[in-house]
C-alpha cells in the first residue's frame, strides 16, 4: 500500500503560481511511477504530469507544457507540480497518483494508477 497526501492548493490570480506536494508513505515510493491528474467540475479526470521513478522520463499534457513542471524527491518520499502562468481553465482538482506499471514518454491513463491521493482544490481566478 502506498498513501498519498496532496498539499498546495488554493486561490490564485491568473498569471500567478503555485506549488503542490504530494506526500507518499508506505511501499517503496522510489519505485513507482508518479503522475498528477486533475478534474474541472463537470468533466472527466484528465492527465497533467507524469514522471519516472528516477526522474529520466518527464511527459506532460500538451496543455501545460511549458507551464508546469513535475518533479520528485525520493528521500522525502514526496513529489511536486510547480505551476507557473496559470489560467482560468486550470482550475480543478488535482490529484496525486501512483502507478507501478506504466512505462514510457506518454500520457498515463487513470486506470494504470493503483494509489490516488484525496485531491487538492486549485482555483485560479480571471
Amino acid at each position: 500500500q502506498v498513501q498519498l497526501v496532496e498539499s498546495g492548493g488554493g486561490l490564485v490570480q491568473a498569471g500567478g503560481s503555485l506549488r503542490l506536494s504530494c506526500a507518499a508513505s508506505g511501499r517503496t515510493f522510489s519505485s513507482y511511477r508518479m503522475a498528477w491528474f486533475r478534474q474541472a467540475p463537470g468533466k472527466e479526470r484528465e492527465f497533467v504530469a507524469t514522471m519516472s521513478w528516477n526522474g529520466y522520463i518527464r511527459y506532460y499534457a500538451d496543455s501545460v507544457k511549458g507551464r508546469f513542471t513535475i518533479s520528485r524527491d525520493n528521500a522525502k518520499n514526496t513529489v511536486y507540480l510547480q505551476m507557473n502562468s496559470l489560467k482560468p481553465e486550470d482550475t480543478a482538482i488535482y490529484y496525486c497518483a501512483a502507478s507501478g506499471s506504466a512505462s514510457g514518454r506518454r500520457v498515463i491513463a487513470p486506470s494504470e494508477c493503483e494509489y490516488w491521493g484525496q485531491g487538492t482544490q486549485v482555483t485560479v481566478s480571471s
